[in-house]
């Protein structure tokens, strides 16, 4: 599979600060002269040497460390003022001229050295006023190092790295980098090597011999002059200085499996788990923690993603083409966020036009009959705009997929097509927005191989179902930075979602509506210090449904105005704390409340250990989000209804608690990293979908108990270069009460094993996954007739997935893959109750515990244009 690309850690140092007390040197017989150019990086020597060529200038120089330039001329052809225009035209101030505001901020953002030099003197009054109310903290005439620390993209552009850790060698003394990548530390008396990290990357070490003020570049192409370093960035990685315990999964992840859509980014992933709804529709769930994906806040760039009637089918809306990476947080998440996170939140975060690339095509095709196609455009349009176009075609004609041979297909066939238009401002003042509309059209076919939706819908002929989704999505976002205080500004969050879904399962029949409009705006800043930082804001949400289920009409309205307010604090790099709290009011349930606590201690280096505490809530879409019922002969009831509530059911709510332990060590002269990890969800009330009676699925309000439990280690090390082990092991004690008895959650999986390795060597790339899936509960189906009849446990199984991927060219590379899923051929071969007889009493396609199709190879080529 796709190889984790080593990255070169590149780190320079200079900018060595010299006092001059006037503005030029007197002009020397020779005819040259010194004087101070501000300026921040090798863009702007190659700038400002670059205005100084010509006839009349014999020689010019400028050194990045004192920012003197050292000019030879000849005074009877030039002026010194015409050449100090020159300098200043070209957007760099003089001790005595200012260069134009305008030009100025039209310099790369690497080259923006009135901020660096600003924040910087911000900071060390800062420490001064602290200095002042504690003067233990530091001896008089002590020195002070400061720095920036960036990184480089694909284009050579420095974009400031926020967060990144800098400590003094063998001491507790350290802090971290502002939002400009902007860092001040004092000088140590036991070291002078800090040790620069950053999430993601291997920490180095660099030497610092007096004061100094340091621009350390993570680079991955350049090699600077100084320092080098080789590093690399992990695929898959932690947050490490964020309270809230967020799992990054990046594109070069997600290109380790042919990843066609969102329900397939996490075959390499070892906490989430995606398995099919039934036997017949092909829409997948995610579980997490042991809980079904209801209870996973699903975003996409932290607007509102495929939720309630888009939840069935939500995971294969969403191209994995498209995708820049996941965030994933188990437990609760922020209360900015949201009130609906109660097994964790999932985040998506889709290529920008502004830092992706110019074009991006992929195209995929396996032995089932499926074609994927994808092509990603961008485009910068002048200095402030840029524009960007996803698009996603595919589908599937093999109408013959019948592994386990019961004459129902294993996966429907049909079409989706879905594009994305979004464009981006930004006039470099602190002000940007983006905006864009998203589509989607799907039609989907399924049922007996035999079924033909011409002579057989609705009809007892042939068993079939259909599908058809049709969604349009608009949204927005509106952000000010406020200048000269980057630790403070204001957004809004705009999106407004209409859905539609007509769908027929045999003789059943759902369609769907939902129109959802969404607002948060979100103002952050700092109280005195960055140690103390806040946001506040107000969200608003807007959810029409209107629902047919066969003869029956389900419509409801929710209006949700809320505001919250989060406070951090971050005393050291030591202990960090995030506490949230937000409240809600629902036209149908009433007010209430949301807190949300995060800590995160780091008692040793390497050692970081974090607990989360916190409330969630969310309304049940009982249909939509059980659709695999349609596939059977069930009745449906809703039991103890009560009018004026969602299907007259009370809100799920329910409590999350978890602690983990993120070790980090060195094995072989390479990083390494432990981590356990338990969660437990305790229920207030839960909609419980009750299948124990196999004629029937009840819904209704909890009465008892229900809870989860979720254990889980991971190892993650390079015992050799380039080959990279993830090891992993989950145990899930999930329960509920039905009809009064605390059960076992049904085909959920007590015991759950993982492994990948990744190899690459040159440009070849290898990747190989194996999940283990224990034992699983089947609801009860005794009281069918014996040849219907199911064994109480699933037996546990092994799946595993390969890929090999080879790429070819630089300038524009392309990458060539091939792969198989389910190698073993391993398959559910009792996938249906009553295949046989699909309009008799006892015909259930719900009760899936394994995979629904046997061994699928494919092959794939990707093709990209930075």
């Amino acid at each position: 599979m796709k190889l984790v690309k080593y990255i070169t850690l590149v780190i320079t140092v200079f900018m060595s600060v010299a006092s001059y007390s006037q503005n030029y040197k007197p002009l020397p017989a020779e005819n040259s002269v010194s004087f101070k150019v501000y300026g921040a990086c090798s863009q702007c020597k190659t700038r400002i040497e670059g205005v100084l060529k010509g006839k009349s200038i014999c020689f010019a120089s400028w050194d990045i460390d004192s920012k003197i330039v050292t000019i030879t001329y000849n005074p009877s052809s030039i002026s010194l003022a015409k050449i100090e225009d020159r300098i200043v035209a070209a957007g760099h101030d003089l001790e005595n001229k200012k260069a134009n505001d305008k030009v100025y901020n039209a310099l790369p953002a690497c080259c923006h050295y009135r901020e660096l030099d600003k924040k910087a003197n911000e900071l060390t009054q800062d420490m001064n006023r602290q200095d002042q109310t504690n003067t233990s903290i530091v001896e008089t005439g002590s020195q002070i190092v400061k720095g920036v620390v960036l990184e480089t993209d694909q284009k050579g552009e420095f974009t400031a790295l926020t967060g990144a850790s800098v400590v003094w060698l063998g001491t507790t003394n350290g802090t971290f980098t502002d939002s400009n990548g902007v860092f001040q530390i004092r000088m140590n008396n036991k070291s002078n090597q800090l040790i620069i990290s950053f999430s993601g990357y291997q920490a180095d070490t660099l030497t610092v011999i007096d004061r100094k003020e340091l621009r350390i570049i993570l680079g991955t192409h350049k090699q600077l002059s100084e320092v080098v370093v080789s590093s690399k960035r992990r695929s898959t990685y932690l947050s490490s200085f964020n309270p809230i315990r967020t799992q990054i999964i990046t594109d070069k992840e997600l290109f380790k499996a042919a990843c066609c859509n969102l329900s397939e980014s996490f075959e390499t992933n070892p906490s989430v788990d995606v398995s099919y709804n039934d036997a017949v529709t092909g829409s997948k769930q995610i579980q997490l923690l042991g809980l079904s994906g209801n209870y996973t806040q699903l975003t996409v760039e932290n607007l509102p993603g495929p939720r309630g009637i888009s939840t069935p089918l939500g995971l294969n809306s969403i191209a994995g083409p498209w995708v820049e990476s996941i965030q994933l947080t188990k437990g609760i998440g922020s209360v900015a966020n949201g009130y609906e996170s109660i097994a964790g939140q999932i985040n998506v975060e889709l290529k920008k036009p502004q830092n992706s690339e110019q074009l991006f095509a992929n195209l995929y095709v396996n032995d089932f009959g499926k074609t994927d196609m994808n092509l990603n455009l961008s485009k910068k349009i002048g200095k402030k705009w840029s524009a960007g176009l996803l698009l996603h075609e595919d589908f599937l004609n093999n109408k013959k997929i019948d592994f386990n041979k019961d004459s129902f297909r294993d996966v429907p066939t049909g079409n989706q097509f879905s594009f994305i238009n979004r464009w981006k401002f930004d006039n470099g003042k602190g002000f940007l927005t983006q905006f864009g509309i998203k589509v989607l059209n799907e039609k989907r076919t399924g049922g007996e191989v035999a079924y033909d939706p011409v002579t057989d819908k609705h009809t007892t002929n042939k068993y079939g179902l259909g599908i058809n989704t049709a969604r349009y999505e608009a949204f927005a976002k509106l952000g000010y930075v406020f200048p000269g205080k980057k630790y403070k500004s204001i957004g809004l969050q705009l999106s407004a979602i209409q859905h539609q879904q007509d769908s027929y399962f045999g003789l059943t029949r759902y369609n769907a509506k939902q129109k959802t409009f969404y607002a948060n705006l979100i103002y952050q800043s700092i109280i005195n210090s960055t140690i103390h930082k806040f946001r506040t804001g107000f969200s608003f949400l807007y959810d029409s449904y209107d629902e047919d289920f066969n003869a029956t009409n389900y419509q409801r309205t929710e209006i949700l105005p809320g505001a919250f307010v989060e406070y951090t604090f971050t005393p050291s790099d030591k202990f960090s704390l995030i506490a949230g709290l937000r409240g809600d009011q629902n036209n149908l349930f009433g007010f209430f409340a949301t807190p949300r606590l995060h800590l995160r201690y780091e008692p040793i280096k390497g050692t970081t250990l974090r607990l989360s505490a916190g409330r969630g809530q969310r309304t049940a879409n009982i249909l939509a989000e059980n659709t695999s019922v349609f596939v059977s002969s069930r009745k449906v009831n809703i039991l103890y209804a009560a009018p004026g509530k969602a299907y007259g059911l009370d809100p799920e709510t329910a409590w999350n608690k978890g602690i983990t332990i993120d070790q980090k060590f060195r094995l072989f002269h390479k990083d390494g990293m432990f981590s356990i990890e338990f969660f437990r969800n305790d229920f207030n009330n839960q909609v419980v979908v009750d299948l124990e009676n196999p004629r029937e699925v009840n819904f209704y309000n909890l009465q008892g108990k229900s809870l989860s439990n979720s254990f889980q280690t991971e190892l993650t090390m390079e015992p050799v270069k380039k080959l990279e082990i993830r090891l992993a092991y989950r145990y899930f004690n999930v329960k509920t009460t039905y009809n009064g008895e605390l059960l076992e959650r049904p085909l959920i999986a007590s015991n759950r094993a993982f492994a990948n390795f990744a190899y690459g060597i040159n440009s070849w790339n290898f990747d190989f996954t194996v999940n283990y899936n224990g034992k699983k509960r089947i609801p009860g189906t005794s009281s069918n007739p014996v040849a219907y009849q199911r064994e109480q446990y699933a037996p546990a199984y092994a799946v595993m997935n390969a890929q090999i991927s080879k790429t070819v060219g630089k300038k524009h590379s392309m990458d060539f893959y091939i792969g198989g899923e389910n190698l073993t051929n391993y398959f559910q071969k009792n996938l249906l109750i009553a295949a046989d007889k699909p309009f008799s009493p006892y015909f259930d396609a719900s009760l899936v515990w394994g995979p629904v199709s046997g061994r699928m190879m494919y092959a794939g080529w990707r093709f990209k244009i930075k």
